[in-house]
């Protein structure tokens, strides 16, 4: 193209600038070649003419296109030249607020100075295993693409990052080896990382100092190599120092200080353990004051402190070592407080005696201290003949001083970093390793010296490297695009680098002046300008003889030479170093040990004298100059790098000046020339064929062959051949090319646009012509009509005018007559009804008097009435109650008497009568002494033979027929008294009923009065209904309960598998022939048996109550710990029921019947007695709580009485039931002790039950008796005693029966009427609170504070009400279950004691029964031997494939296994039921371990886990899991053992299957998401391509890079995830869930990449994107998944497509924006903002002012800080719970499966 094409009118160019370096313009008139001035237009508008000649004023560079401004690759840009990057680098910073750029492997980061929030643990993820060129620049991409090519190449790798103090050379290291410590984390315990992290701070303190450009400037260069194992973890690292600035110690400039341990040691001086230190203030010593301000700004010197401790501690460094590294660097601060005195002859100097600072010094390094003050102000010379000391001037001891300091801290400065070394080292060997190194950018300043001359030779050397490296990349792509290679020339400093390091060079010059004995800086410059005055490189200064010019790749610099020769030489006295090296502390010693000087072995003690004395060889390492040892380091690193591929990172302020100077030093102008030689743009066929497909004919597009096409085009287009390149894959272009073809499109798009809008003009113009004229022609039509409209309106109103005027004044003139008429027959009116009205009131007021006086009259009558009567009635009342407490003291005694009992007993044979008086007679000798024992005894004896005689003649004569006789006359009159207990319970009760209903009457009238009242609560509650909808205050905080819980157990399962893989590890290390057992084989179930035995307690539901009720302490409790004393309580448990049965037997058993009996009658007694002693508490609390409340409430007379009334007839009922209940048991005891007495072995072998309590009170009887049991047994021979107390013990539980139910009758009307009352008294005290103070309110106010009033106390009844009858419905049903097995015991009782005679004939009836009855109850059960366990689990868990049961019922084995613990739980044999659950868990968690990567068979365990879970619950026997139960499933129900501890177990196994779920359909479906969701065209030929160069700059890229996926992929993928889930019978909930956190994760990679990837952020990829949502949202609704909360998932993604797709431009778009993003933060919204970028130049960017306007009005949220979504959050999971309408007797157990060897029971 010539230059006529290129600089015509319209085009921009840049023109130097002194202040911004470059400035833009426009060219005004075509220019023509060979014409001596451009004419130009300023931004501002001011016109230019800017001259321009062939030699002395080319012409000016050429702006790029606004489309390819703000480049994310430098190198992409059309236009490559300085004033392009400088440009394109502004716009990013200033109005996109990105700090990175790369140009070519060169990453270019501008400080910002404040902190970012682009570095957290998302950010690192987001860029982990993506490609250099894929996301936007950052630190983390060029350290992602360095660990990937160490990994694939197997080759080192470093990062070179190197800038200007203060550009944040050591904030971007300290990055990249954050990255690698999170990517790369060690494998192990050691914490290599974290070590490596603990490094920054040391170093900053001892390395870092104030300048003046920067607060904490790196004053040395450090390299930090990182090694790592074979799997890529990082084992260990090592770092070595370059430059250390020495000269810092001893000198800063003004407002700079020294390095910061000085300062943090000063800061912390009052610590105790630093009072030895003798420090103070840091003003108060030379070395730390030189810079007149010790203090920074936002920074504690205490605090960093702490952090530098807390790091030494962390790497292993004693406490005694870091007291003594801090004793060192105090004694540096005293050295420089020394004062060193001049003599008078100048020739020599000392120091004052008793030098405080002198003394702290030597007592902190153990040093002597005449020695040192000696030999600090002299020195020795040593000859060949002899070795003589020589005194120093003032200046030169100053000078030795100062150098001692700097070599002390060196040496310490060496030490420390070998120690951090030892510290990061590891005895592994390490496979490969990354360098980062960290240096000293390119240094020039107003005055330069030796500093700043190695800083820059150290530069050159790099940058000599750095321009090979870039330059052998370039040649690699041109030879894989197979493009001709020709060479390319590009800038060698190697003759810079001769003039510094070559013979006769500077540094060797430099060197041979230090030798001289009296070399001056003088000389040394004058052999310099000698020597080197025709060098290219090499200038003298016009005005000055002590400098010289340095001309680098970076600038010209300009050294002084003052100093040059001292700094060079360090000069350090021998003898000053050797009294250190005789310290008395071991650390200061080692400091100055050589390492050469190793301890010689004593081989023979023959001393060997030389005849001549010989000078001492002086220290090599002392007498090396400091440019000699940096030359040697810079060469042996060079060495060191020719093995590795270098990634460079360059860091700088943005300031134009110093950026320019900057990025030439940096190398990156020179990486874009070196591009610029070549081909720097390069576009694929594909994209080039979309982009510039404007640009052909129709004709041209026929060939299906894009690369044939492009080529015809190209050729077409661009004339000269040169200018091109067709590459394998690409086509390369020289620079200009592409900004030549944008031209050539946007005048086609130009073009284009003007005809259309010419057209389009035309035809709006037309119309608007044509809806002028006939709007003119209905304009006239309208006004001429309403003209003529408008005169005949004016007739009409002139006539109309005439007859108003007439009818208005005949109308007012007889309103006036009327008016007057209306006066007076209204005063009329009033004066006669007043005369009236008084009348009247006159005698109405008599008549009320008299109706008053009446009422009054009457009412006092009556009121002395009532007061007479009820004094009557309570005196009445209280002389009733003292006779029948007395009567009843009376019958209680007389109960007690042995008089009572003779009554009682009436009717009964002579032998009663005996045995009565025997036992009163007992009684009395309990109560006397011993001595009255034989006289009883003696009596006894005579009165049993006695009755024996008796006996026989009854015998003889009646037989046994009278006896029973007798028996059954006094069973009849026992009936007859509780037929008249009956009797009396009636009228108890007639009575009752007759004051509840005087109460229910009571509470209906005031029930009718609260109607109202209630019906406004309706209201109200319809209300708070409607308003508490929103409230999800109580799911959110479930949520979160339930999210910290599994997380915790998803924590326990990471840890869980780790101990089983070190286990592995272990087992595989210590490995021995033979057989061993492996401890991986056996989970932490096994080992600590962690699973309870089963539990026959009546427990809820573990799960439930952990997950809705439990807190996250009770969830998080000790597992293990709790389960081992489950464990323990369970031995306790079985070694109780041993002995209890051990007990048993040894005592004569009764039969099963009798057990059963006794047993019932036990329980029956208890309960009796619990209820009783409830009934009384209650009773009390009751009487207590009516009489306070009836006593305190005086007005109401007529409810007082209710209550005394109620109370007498409560008080005499409980009297009546005690003492009938206490009748009974002394009657029952008292027979019963006679009997067990008398007939022991009768009792034993009767069928009846005998009481426990009572056969011991009976034994212990008998044992004080004393008596023969032979007389005993005679004496019941023939069972008489057995019939009576059997019939006396019926007559027992019957009036116990009738006693209880009695009371538990009482008990409920007394909590109603009790309820009733509470409720009315409360309703009518805040009806009297409300009425006081609304009466004192305004009647607005009023009405306000009765609705909120009203709607409180409904909202607060309505919760007490629901939680009431909730609490009432749980109750009833638990007392109906057990009202239902007492009945049902009851009735199995009566008839085993009806057919009690039967069963004794016929045993065998009684077993049939038996039989059939277990017939009927177990069905649906697997039986399987003990042995065969381990093939059932292997059976079906450890080699089942999902495949094989695909055609059987879902979930079949979780049904299999339940119906095995059904047979167990029959059977009653827990360790069956332990054994086979734990190893039915530890075998799915071996089967899930070891395909860990299969998500159909981690869905398959999924969906059998859940539903054995179910199944357990379902067959638990608890009524809240029954309600969808059909009966003959409640008949399957477990009956013996409880396992909700099991079930807990198996829903923590269900959470952490459902968590592995998620992870590998995560992996499965994460490489798909970018691809499928941003990058594939769903829509064709809709997005466009924009000119990005598409350089490949990562080497990882191979091939065709990797492999695409579609939306459609995705979507296929999703779908069999979902077929698998429900094929295998997974819960739909379940499934909803998996989906939902699926989608969640597309989500937050979609939008994490679309936040880092700036060539995505356009119009067309926000319709794309909205395109694949809504295709998404699409799959969910046919698939019936839509209300999964999935779709919501997706809203953030939805709204930043609809924020792509928006205009951005007024103040409504930015409302609009802020309105409609509210599921995007803040920082998520500006930064697609800024990275919005136009795909072609007719759309515009969004500029700065309307993003600063969307924050302004953003500020209000309180977004959170990061600017990624969290791609690890996982929503908590929900088992809800789903019984199965599966009957199990019918399912069907294929025989593929082979459980051959289980049967059905």
């Amino acid at each position: 193209m010539s230059v006529n094409e290129l600089f015509t009118k319209f085009t921009r160019v840049w023109i130097p600038d002194p202040e911004d370096v470059w400035k833009a313009a426009e060219i005004t008139r075509d220019y023509k070649e060979g014409e001596t001035v451009l004419h130009l237009k300023l931004e501002d508008e001011t016109p230019l003419e800017y001259p321009v000649g062939p030699k002395s004023n080319p012409l000016p560079f050429l702006r790029n296109p606004d489309i390819l401004v703000g480049e994310n690759d430098l190198t992409a840009l059309s236009y490559l030249h300085e004033p392009a990057v400088l440009h394109n680098l502004k716009v990013r910073f200033m109005e996109s607020n990105h700090i990175y750029t790369y140009c070519g492997i060169v990453l270019v980061a501008i400080n910002p100075y404040e902190q970012l929030h682009i570095y957290g643990e998302e950010v690192i993820n987001a860029y982990s295993g993506q490609n250099m060129g894929d996301m936007d620049p950052h630190i983390f991409a060029v350290a992602e693409e360095a660990y990937k090519q160490m990994a694939r190449d197997e080759r080192n790798q470093s990062i070179i990052v190197s800038g200007e103090s203060g550009a944040g050379k050591t904030v971007s290291a300290k990055y990249a080896m954050r990255y690698f410590a999170t990517v790369g984390g060690s494998s192990n315990d050691t914490n290599v990382e974290e070590k490596v992290m603990a490094s920054s701070p040391i170093m900053e303190a001892i390395g870092n100092a104030k300048t003046t450009r920067n607060d904490n400037s790196s004053r040395f260069g450090k390299y930090i190599q990182i090694g790592f194992s074979r799997n890529y973890h990082i084992i260990g690292a090592n770092m070595r120092t370059y430059l250390l600035e020495k000269s810092r110690v001893v000198f800063q400039a003004e407002d700079e200080r020294n390095y910061h341990v000085f300062y943090q040691l000063c800061a912390s001086s009052s610590l105790p353990e630093f009072k030895d230190l003798g420090l103070t203030s840091a003003e108060d010593f030379t070395y730390t004051s030189l810079g007149e301000n010790i203090f920074i700004e936002g920074v504690n010197d205490a605090e960093d402190f702490k952090k530098t401790r807390e790091a030494f501690t962390l790497l292993g460094i004693k406490e005694s070592s870091q007291i003594n590294i801090f004793k060192v660097m105090a004694s540096i601060l005293h050295l420089g407080n020394v004062e060193i005195c001049s003599e008078r002859d100048g020739e020599s100097c000392h120091i004052p005696r008793d030098d405080p600072h002198l003394q702290h010094f030597c007592k902190l390094l153990g040093v002597e201290l005449q020695q040192m003050e000696n030999w600090l102000c002299n020195r020795k010379l040593a000859t060949t003949s002899e070795t003589y000391v020589k005194k120093m001037s003032s200046k030169e001891a100053t000078n030795a001083r100062d150098a001692l300091a700097k070599h002390i801290y060196a040496r310490m400065f060496d030490w420390i970093v070998e120690h951090i070394n030892v510290a990061l080292h590891t005895s592994s060997k390490q496979h490969s390793f990354i360098g980062v190194l960290d240096i000293y950018g390119f240094e020039t300043f107003e005055v330069n010296s030796f500093e700043q001359f190695c800083i820059n030779y150290a530069n050159e050397k790099l940058q000599q490297q750095f321009n090979s490296h870039v330059f052998k990349l370039e040649q690699e792509e041109y030879m894989k695009e197979q493009i001709p290679w020709t060479l390319i020339d590009f800038y060698d400093n190697q003759p810079c680098i001769d003039l510094i390091e070559a013979r006769l060079g500077i540094l060797d010059l430099l060197d041979e002046e230090c030798k001289v004995p009296k070399g001056t800086d003088q000389n040394w410059a004058q052999k310099l300008y000698k020597q080197h005055s025709s060098s290219a490189h090499f200038q003298k200064p016009r005005m000055s003889n002590t400098s010289f010019i340095v001309i680098h790749f970076a600038d010209k610099v300009q050294y002084q030479c003052e100093g040059f020769l001292e700094k060079n030489r360090d000069t350090v006295y021998e003898e000053q170093i050797n009294i250190l090296k005789a310290s008395q502390f071991q650390l200061v010693a080692d400091l100055f040990t050589d390492k050469d000087d190793a301890p010689t072995s004593k081989v023979s003690r023959v001393n060997v004298r030389p005849a001549k004395a010989v000078p001492k060889t002086p220290n090599k390492e002392h007498r090396k100059t400091v440019g000699h040892q940096v030359s040697s380091r810079l060469v042996s690193e060079e060495k060191l790098k020719l093995d590795k591929d270098d990634f460079s990172v360059c860091c700088c302020r943005f300031d134009s000046k110093r950026a320019v100077q900057q990025l030439r030093a940096c190398g990156v102008l020179e990486t874009i020339r070196i591009s610029a030689a070549g081909y720097p743009s390069r576009w694929t066929y594909p994209d080039f064929f979309s982009r510039y497909r404007v640009l052909m004919k129709k004709s041209d597009m026929t060939s299906a062959d894009k690369k044939l096409v492009c080529k015809n085009l190209l050729e077409t287009l661009i004339k000269e051949p040169d200018m091109f390149q067709f590459g394998k894959t690409k086509i390369f272009f020289r620079a200009g090319q592409v900004a030549y073809l944008e031209k050539l499109r946007a005048d086609k798009f130009r073009a284009a646009c003007i005809k259309i809008q010419k057209t389009v003009r035309g035809w709006l113009q037309r119309i608007r012509y044509r809806k002028i004229r006939k709007s003119a022609i209905t304009l006239q039509r309208y006004g001429r009509g309403y003209l003529a409209r408008r005169y005949a309106d004016f007739l009409r109103l002139s006539r109309a005018a005439l007859i108003c005027q007439k009818q208005c004044r005949m109308v007012r003139e007889r309103r006036a007559y009327l008016r007057v008429r209306q006066a007076v027959v209204t005063i009329q009116a009033y004066t006669r009804g007043m005369y009236t009205r008084r009348i009247y009131l006159e005698f109405l007021l008599h008549h009320k008097a008299m109706i008053i006086q009446k009422t009054v009259r009457g009412w006092l009558q009556r009121r002395k009435f009532r007061r007479a009567r009820d004094a009557a009635i309570i005196i009445q009342c209280a002389y009733r109650r003292m006779h029948a407490k007395r009567q009843l003291k009376h019958l209680k005694i007389e109960a007690r008497s042995a008089e009572h009992l003779k009554k009682l007993n009436t009717g009964m044979e002579n032998k009663i009568v005996q045995l009565q008086r025997k036992m009163d007679d007992q009684n009395k000798e309990f109560r006397t002494q011993n001595e009255q024992l034989l006289t009883v005894n003696t009596s006894l004896s005579s009165e049993m033979n006695k009755l024996q005689k008796e006996l026989e003649q009854l015998r003889s004569q009646q037989g046994d027929g009278d006896q029973l006789t007798s028996l059954q006359d006094e069973l009849e009159r026992l009936r007859e008294e509780l037929q008249e207990a009956h009797a009396e319970r009636k009228r108890l009760e007639e009575e009752h009923s007759t004051e509840k209903l005087g109460l229910t009457q009571r509470v209906e009238e005031l029930e009718r009065e609260n109607c109202m009242l209630k019906s406004e609560k309706e209201e109200m509650n319809r209300r708070i209904v409607q308003q508490s909808k929103g409230v999800t205050d109580l799911p959110n905080e479930l949520d979160e309960e339930r999210q910290r819980y599994q997380n915790l157990l998803k924590e326990f399962s990471r840890l869980e598998q780790r101990y089983d893989n070190l286990k592995e590890e272990l087992s595989l290390a210590k490995f021995q022939p033979g057989h061993r057992r492996n401890p991986s084989n056996q989970s932490s179930l096994e080992s600590d048996s962690n699973y309870p035995s089963v539990s026959t307690s009546e427990v809820g539901d573990t799960e439930d109550s952990i997950q809705l009720d439990m807190g996250v302490e009770k969830a998080a409790m000790d597992i293990s710990l709790f389960m081992k004393l489950q464990k323990r309580v369970r031995e306790l448990e079985q070694e109780r029921k041993r002995l209890q049965s051990n007990v048993d037997k040894m005592e004569d058993p009764a039969s099963e019947q009798e057990t059963a009996d006794l047993a019932y009658n036990n329980l029956k007694r208890q309960e009796l007695e619990s209820e009783n002693k409830k009934l009384k508490n209650d009773l009390n609390e009751l009487r207590k709580t009516i009489s306070e409340r009836a006593s305190q409430n005086n007005s109401s007379n007529e409810l007082q009485d209710s209550y005394n009334l109620l109370l007498s007839q409560l008080k005499a009922a409980n009297e009546e039931l005690d003492a009938r209940k206490e009748e009974v048991l002394i009657l029952r005891s008292q027979i019963v002790s006679n009997q067990q007495s008398y007939n022991i072995p009768e009792l034993n072998n009767s069928k009846e039950p005998v009481d426990k309590d009572e056969a011991v009170r009976a034994y212990h009887g008998l044992c004080e008796s004393k008596t023969n049991q032979q007389d005993w047994c005679y004496l019941n021979e023939d069972g008489e005693l057995g019939l009576a107390y059997q019939g006396l013990k019926q007559v027992a539980r019957l009036l116990e029966a009738q006693l209880q139910s009695q009371s538990r009758q009482h008990k409920d009307e007394l909590e109603a009427l009790h309820t009733q009352i509470e409720l009315l008294k409360d309703d009518i005290e805040k009806k009297q609170e409300i009425l006081n103070y609304t009466m004192s309110l305004s009647p607005e106010a009023q009405v306000e504070f009765s609705v909120q009033q009203e709607i409180t106390r409904l909202t607060n009844d309505n919760l007490d009400l629901k939680e009431l009858v909730e609490k009432l419905e749980k109750n009833e049903r638990k007392l109906k279950k057990q009202l239902r097995i007492y009945m049902k015991k009851v009735q199995e009782l009566e008839a085993s004691q009806a057919a009690s005679p039967t069963s004794r004939v016929k045993p065998e009836l009684s077993r049939q029964v038996t039989v059939q009855r277990k017939e009927k109850d177990f069905e649906g059960m697997l039986e399987y031997a003990k042995e065969d366990e381990a093939l059932l689990i292997k059976t079906l868990i450890t080699d089942i494939k999902p495949s094989t049961v695909s055609a059987t019922v879902p979930c079949l084995p979780a049904y299999v296994l339940f119906m095995c613990i059904r047979h167990a739980d029959y059977i009653n044999d827990d360790q069956k039921v332990e054994s086979l659950l734990t190893s039915t868990i530890n075998a799915i968690k071996k089967v899930l371990k070891k395909n860990n990567d299969d998500f159909e068979t981690t869905s398959f365990w999924l969906a059998n886990t859940s539903r054995l879970l179910h199944c357990l619950k379902q067959y638990s026997g608890d009524e809240a899991f029954m309600t969808q139960n059909t009966a003959k499933q409640n008949e399957h129900c477990l009956k013996n053992f409880d396992l909700a501890e099991y079930r807990q177990v198996l829903s923590d196994l269900s959470i952490q299957i459902y968590q592995q779920l998620i992870k590998v359909a995560e992996g499965i479906i994460q490489p798909m998401i970018v691809s499928a969701m941003l990058e594939s065209e769903s829509i064709p030929s809709l997005a466009g391509v924009k000119p990005m160069g598409y350089r490949n700059r990562s080497s990882s890229m191979d091939g065709d890079g990797p492999s695409s996926y579609t939306l459609e992929a995705l979507i296929r993928q999703l779908g069999q995830f979902h077929i698998i889930m429900r094929d295998h019978g997974l819960d739909p909930e379940i499934v909803g869930q998996v989906v939902r956190q699926l989608f969640h994760c597309i989500n937050a990679v979609t939008l994490n990449n679309l936040l880092l990837r700036k060539d995505v952020c356009s119009w067309s990829t926000g319709m794309q994107l909205r395109y694949n949502t809504s295709q998404m949202e699409e799959w969910l609704r046919a698939n019936n998944l839509y209300q999964s909360k999935a779709a919501a998932t997706l809203e953030p993604i939805i709204q930043a497509a609809q924020l792509l797709q928006v205009k951005k431009k007024t103040s409504q778009d930015a409302e609009a924006i802020c309105s409609l993003c509210t599921a995007l933060t803040t920082q998520q919204i500006v930064k697609i903002l800024n990275l919005y970028t136009p795909l072609n130049e007719f759309e515009e960017r969004v500029t700065v002012s309307f993003i600063r306007n969307i924050q302004n009005r953003l500020q209000e949220r309180n977004d959170p800080p990061q600017l990624l979504v969290d791609t690890k959050q996982t929503f908590p999971v929900l088992f809800p719970y789903t019984p199965s309408a599966l009957s199990l007797e019918t399912l069907h157990i294929p025989a593929s499966l082979g459980l051959d060897f289980i049967t059905r029971v």
